[in-house]
């Protein structure tokens, strides 16, 4: 062989694999905004991305970001998503959604959940949400209302029930006034409290101890770690219409199979990488609630647990 056969040989051989990699179809970009405790919803959600044939590092990439429970830094988390380029937000709880909205009126924003995301203003419609913004609702107000009916059956001496409720979620406007409404008819006394950060944590459950709240009612998007360790502290009972407070050391919950959840949002992305447009997917609703006690949680506070309830529950933890 000639020494310039030779040469441009060797220089082709060297040009296959650039080639290669020049044919390789683009990764997708998926944004995660989570505000705080990324867990489970983070490895429920790229479970449900396996399941639709997604592998990270292979065929879709991954920019996560969390504000770590300090709601003014979403939207900056938002702003830094928006500048690079993602294909699609996923954005854990209302706040982290709110911020995502605010951020971008062109990439594609899935819910993964929002808290009744029509009276918030985040979507149209559930069946046409119009705009860039689409996923998994949580439902309305009801649920925590039904968290407050159980209360005087498990605590029958209740008199007040606090309200720890996210100041940066657009949904603890309502939520509050549906709670006030429904402690009117229960005659249980209602004690809102809007936290702005970790930091007013402590102070929050001084002045429940203050005014002698019996029990305090969670809202989902606030971080759980800190609420749980000062609620064991002032041997407070926590309720709240989110499991993952239940699992971890509150008293009651109230609500939807959140895991599912979290993995039907992969389904969202899926279809909107296909090229559906977010306006053209409905909202989806849950369709089972679940009822959760933590017996453990009751012996530790002194609580006796009425049988009827326990019956009724779909899980014991003990």
């Amino acid at each position: 062989m000639r020494r310039r056969e030779f040469i441009r040989l060797i220089g082709g051989a060297a040009a296959w694999p650039l080639a290669a990699r020049a044919q390789q179809p683009k990764r997708p970009r998926v944004g995660v905004l989570v505000p705080a405790n990324p867990e489970p919803f983070w490895s429920e959600f790229r479970a449900g991305l396996r399941q639709n044939g997604y592998i990270e590092g292979q065929n879709v990439l991954f920019e996560f970001r969390s504000a770590d429970g300090k709601p003014d830094r979403l939207r900056g988390l938002a702003d830094e998503l928006v500048r690079l380029k993602v294909d699609v937000i996923v954005a854990s709880l209302t706040p982290a959604i709110t911020a995502a909205r605010h951020a971008t009126t062109e990439i594609p924003i899935v819910m993964a959940a929002a808290a009744d995301p029509v009276a918030t203003g985040l979507i149209s419609s559930l069946t046409r949400p119009g705009g860039n913004i689409t996923g998994l609702s949580t439902a309305s107000t009801e649920r925590y209302v039904k968290v407050l009916e159980l209360v005087p059956e498990m605590l029958p001496s209740t008199r007040r029930v606090a309200v720890l409720l996210n100041a940066a979620s657009p949904f603890s406007g309502p939520l509050v006034e549906q709670l006030e409404k429904a402690g009117h008819t229960l005659g249980v006394a209602i004690q809102t409290i809007k936290l702005r950060g970790i930091d007013e944590f402590a102070a929050a459950f001084a002045a429940m101890e203050k005014e002698r709240a019996d029990v305090a009612i969670v809202q989902a998007s606030l971080p759980r770690k800190p609420t749980l360790d000062l609620a064991l502290k002032h041997h407070l009972p926590l309720v709240g219409a989110n499991r993952l407070l239940v699992e971890e050391g509150g008293l009651i919950s109230y609500s939807p199979n959140q895991n599912e959840q979290y993995r039907r949002a992969a389904f969202y992305v899926d279809r909107i990488l296909k090229g559906t447009k977010p306006a053209d997917l409905p909202v989806e609703q849950p369709t089972r609630y679940e009822l959760i006690i933590n017996l453990k949680t009751a012996k530790t506070l002194g609580i006796t647990v009425p049988p009827m309830l326990i019956a009724r529950a779909d899980e014991v933890i003990e």
